[in-house]
């Protein structure tokens, strides 16, 4: 006998969505968060994408962490630089993952 599963309704954005990209295109004039190789992090306010995931995106706020070696007890310290960017052109090769805002149904 197999229980009968109940699914989770969907919510309305994501039934729009059929490919990757369309998530994407649903976050245009929003602020997403997009994480960066060499452990970068930007968010900000995305204005137009491609194909390759080339971004443009404004008010872009840059987080860069870095790893320093304590020299007297050999620990690692993470260390972050926060930057602001008014207009930032992301190359789509260098991104890992690309979060879209919250949305409340």
């Amino acid at each position: 006998m197999a229980a009968e599963q109940q699914q989770a309704p969907v919510p309305a954005i994501t039934a729009n969505v059929e490919e990757p990209l369309d998530l994407i295109r649903l976050s245009l004039d929003e602020r997403i968060y997009v994480k960066m190789r060499n452990d970068r992090e930007v968010r900000g306010r995305l204005h137009a994408f491609d194909q390759h995931l080339n971004m443009i995106l404004s008010q872009v706020e840059e987080t860069v962490t870095t790893v320093e070696l304590d020299e007297e007890n050999f620990e690692e310290m993470h260390k972050q630089t926060k930057r602001h960017i008014p207009m930032l052109f992301v190359r789509g090769d260098a991104i890992i993952l690309v979060a879209p805002p919250l949305r409340h149904a």
